[in-house]
């Protein structure tokens, strides 16, 4: 076995996530031959919870393809994060932001079982609850009448720690107040809440910290944009013209303060009745959030049918998704969140490409 070969083979296969090959990436840190076995050296660009076993699986058929008595073994770490949410949250490596320009579209229903599902394959995750007006992660994580853990550092600054259930850490304004209290607060006691929220929460070590920002484009949104280095925003929609109006100012707003939008999921898309499994009703119209998303260049995540199912695994506390019997259903959630893992991997591809280019 020749070690240039190899190498050649191997950075010749494609990123799938991305669109480049692992040349292009830079993504082969070594190869080393010891007699007939093989080890591969990748440095990824993160995650890597959707991607390890498909290179681990193309590496290894492409060196098995050229050299048949070959024992390979590929060992896949991640490479830099990105530098600018390391600076802030060094234990933190990707804020994503899940937002809509109105309320009643099921943003925080997208947003926890985005998480779930983010957990569910693996991945270390916290959702912070940012909706301070109207907290509902507590109830659909089953936390309604939890407080959070808190105490005094030897500063004297108060230090928060989130609840977890179902493998997420949860923080919200709802573990503070009383559960029928009402949240009244104007614009700089409101941006308070969320800084307190933000930057006294101990998460320890998170793979993802989930936003689940208040519907619109006010205080909150400004005041995270401005201080938090987010990897990206998921906007949620249904696909009415008066829901999507309100889309096309969100992410404007994300355009303004130059934060990217990962892409637009469409919520409650379509009914099927279950005695009808063959009949689609689009009770709210058809295609609105394909369309905006191609309005606005924007990826188009996926699309998400009324059901009863995931509001009952809301108001019972549990997200739907990591229902064993969850289906083709929970399918289409898990598919978002991997469409929401492809889009934060080509943003931190393109992030590196960018430096590259003014470095040089």
């Amino acid at each position: 076995m020749n070690q240039e070969h190899l190498i050649s083979l191997l950075y010749g296969i494609q990123d799938p996530d991305i669109g480049q090959t692992l040349g292009q990436l830079k993504a082969v840190h070594s190869v080393e031959i010891s007699g007939n076995r093989v080890r591969v050296f990748l440095e990824v660009i993160p995650p890597l919870h959707w991607i390890a076993k498909r290179l681990d699986y193309d590496c290894k058929a492409l060196v098995l393809a050229h050299y048949p008595d070959a024992e390979v073994e590929v060992l896949v770490r991640e490479s830099e994060h990105d530098a600018n949410v390391a600076r802030v949250f060094p234990q933190i490596k990707n804020l994503i932001a899940v937002s809509s320009g109105k309320g009643g579209v099921g943003k925080s229903t997208v947003a926890a079982n985005l998480a779930a599902a983010l957990a569910q394959r693996g991945a270390r995750v916290g959702l912070l609850d940012a909706d301070i007006y109207g907290p509902s992660q507590p109830t659909m994580y089953g936390m309604a009448d939890q407080q959070m853990r808190a105490e005094k550092s030897p500063e004297g600054k108060v230090i928060g720690y989130p609840n977890e259930a179902y493998g997420v850490k949860v923080a919200s304004i709802g573990f503070v107040m009383q559960r029928d209290q009402a949240a009244i607060l104007r614009g700089p006691m409101l941006a308070g809440y969320f800084t307190m929220l933000v930057e006294q929460i101990q998460w320890g070590e998170l793979d993802f910290l989930i936003f689940d920002l208040p519907p619109g484009t006010g205080d909150i949104q400004l005041t995270l944009t401005q201080r938090i280095p987010l990897s990206g925003a998921v906007v949620v929609t249904t696909p009415q013209e008066i829901a999507l109006a309100d889309v096309r100012r969100s992410i404007q707003m994300f355009n303004k303060v130059n934060v990217r939008v990962l892409g637009v999921v469409e919520n409650m898309s379509h009914f099927i009745p279950q005695d009808l499994p063959d009949r689609k009703y689009y009770i709210f119209g058809q295609g609105g959030g394909q369309s905006v998303a191609n309005e606005y260049g924007v990826s188009f995540l996926g699309e998400i049918p009324i059901d009863i199912r995931v509001r009952e695994g809301a108001d019972a506390g549990f997200p739907f998704v990591l229902d064993p019997e969850s289906g083709s259903l929970g399918d289409s959630f898990r598919e978002i969140a991997s469409q929401v893992v492809r889009q934060v991997r080509k943003a931190q591809a393109d992030a590196k490409s960018n430096a590259i280019a003014i470095e040089l």
